[in-house]
């Protein structure tokens, strides 16, 4: 695809059009000139320009008839309109409808340069603009928050649910588990997107500076506030700020942020004017805010508030049978990062990551997977590539992981049936898949294991 900007200009007066043409031309663009407004219509269809150039008056569509049909495109083009000195009046009123300028005749052609250099920058911003929220939606759209457990569905049924409201959320879950990546994809694929996503954690600033980042501060209102500056509020105003590590916010500023939620204004540091905002908040905390009330660390009525829509994000090894998924999109995620092959995983490295704890959660298990990654020679991931807390387990107890209930239960036949073909598996692997050394290892005889193999689809 061409890199050139490429430039429509509808002139009905030849000389006038062939001479701009010419000119535009050798100035390095691509140029489209054509008579009339009708002709000009009939290649928006199949045409895309970065720039309308078009006399205000033509005859039968107008150069206002144009640029409505612009501002109607998904990525409008920067239209400049060519006006007689008695009509700039109505090339003003035109601007006011989404003109980028105008030109009177007879046009400077030094001037029109400018302008139109200019038209293509924003017109490249806008793009770029609208390429990088096209690049962040995909980047936080639910398909990248991987599961298929039954632990992990719920999380998914909520946030279709809350999309498209303004409800207050709280996201409940253990450092790692991917509470930021569930704000950002609440944001991304509901009705504020085109908005301002604004993140901030309460536990990494001092309580003496928190205040002022979140509501902003007033010159003068204490030593080293030289400006006027908005707080995180006043930045993510129409669209949706993400309190993180809600439960480290100090008790004097919890008042101020339920005042906040109240009344939906603001009151910058230093200022008694009041700013009225339309924010939705998504807080987060890995604190058992019951007991932090409990022990007066925090205000029962805000947490109320915050706590409309809570969303519980499981920890990792509650969602035992998503380790292979996740693990297989880092490879291809972090392998991409570092334009490399993407590489395989063995299925005993795979169980190896099924028996280990994950403290961490999916943030540390992305880490093991880079680190795995980055150190291998090899195409394939295989057990002795993990780092020893996963891999010397594995070996040292041979344990299987010991699933834990959910809130909502489990299916007991599906998960036995699970831990019996992963026993089997490793059988197999230990015996290089001599069906009678597998079975006397599990203490079964030869024919149970076949008919068991059979059952899983495992031969």
């Amino acid at each position: 695809m061409s890199t050139t900007p490429h430039i429509l200009l509808i002139d009905d007066e030849p000389g006038s059009r062939e001479g701009l043409k010419l000119l535009l031309t050798r100035e390095g663009y691509q140029v489209t000139a054509v008579e009339s407004g009708e002709k000009a219509l009939t290649l928006f269809d199949t045409t895309t320009f970065d720039v309308v150039i078009t006399d205000l008056f033509l005859p039968g569509v107008s150069g206002i008839d144009i640029l409505k049909r612009v501002r109607q495109m998904a990525l409008p083009a920067n239209v400049i309109l060519i006006t007689g000195n008695a009509s700039a009046e109505t090339a003003v009123e035109a601007m006011k409808e989404g003109a980028f300028d105008y030109i009177t005749k007879p046009i400077n052609f030094e001037k029109l340069k400018i302008l139109v250099a200019k038209a293509v920058e924003k017109g490249q911003l806008v793009a770029e603009n609208l390429f990088l929220r096209q690049q962040l939606r995909g980047k936080y759209k639910f398909d990248n928050i991987i599961g298929n457990s039954p632990a992990i569905q719920p999380v998914f049924t909520r946030m279709e649910k809350i999309l498209h409201t303004d409800s207050t959320v709280l996201i409940l879950g253990e450092s790692g588990t991917g509470k930021e990546l569930v704000a950002r994809a609440i944001h991304y694929n509901g009705s504020r997107k085109d908005k301002p996503f604004v993140a901030i954690n309460c536990g990494a600033i001092p309580g003496e500076l928190l205040e002022s980042e979140l509501f902003g501060h007033m010159r003068g209102a204490f030593t080293g506030a030289v400006n006027d500056k908005p707080g995180k509020f006043e930045t993510a105003n129409l669209g949706t700020i993400f309190l993180d590590e809600i439960g480290s916010m100090p008790m004097h500023l919890q008042m101020k942020l339920l005042r906040v939620l109240q009344e939906q204004e603001i009151e910058r540091v230093g200022s008694t004017r009041r700013t009225k905002l339309d924010v939705r908040v998504i807080s987060a905390t890995n604190a058992d805010l019951d007991q932090q009330i409990s022990q007066g660390q925090f205000r029962e009525d805000l947490f109320y508030r915050l706590n409309v829509i809570p969303i519980p994000l499981p920890p990792l090894r509650e969602r035992i049978e998503d380790i292979p998924l996740l693990a297989k999109h880092f490879l291809r995620k972090i392998c991409d990062e570092m334009r490399r092959p993407v590489l395989d995983i063995t299925p005993t490295a795979l169980r190896a990551m099924e028996c280990y704890a994950w403290p961490g959660n999916v943030r540390e298990m992305e880490n093991v997977i880079e680190r795995a990654i980055a150190l291998t020679d090899g195409e394939i991931i295989d057990r002795h590539d993990l780092p020893p807390q996963i891999s010397d387990t594995f070996i040292a107890q041979g344990h299987l992981p010991t699933p834990r209930i959910p809130e909502q239960g489990l299916d007991l036949a599906e998960t036995i049936a699970r831990i019996e073909k992963n026993l089997i598996s490793q059988a197999m692997d230990r015996s290089s898949s001599v069906k009678a050394q597998a079975a006397t290892l599990l203490k079964i005889n030869r024919t149970t294991l076949v008919e068991k193999m059979k059952r899983y689809g495992m031969q």
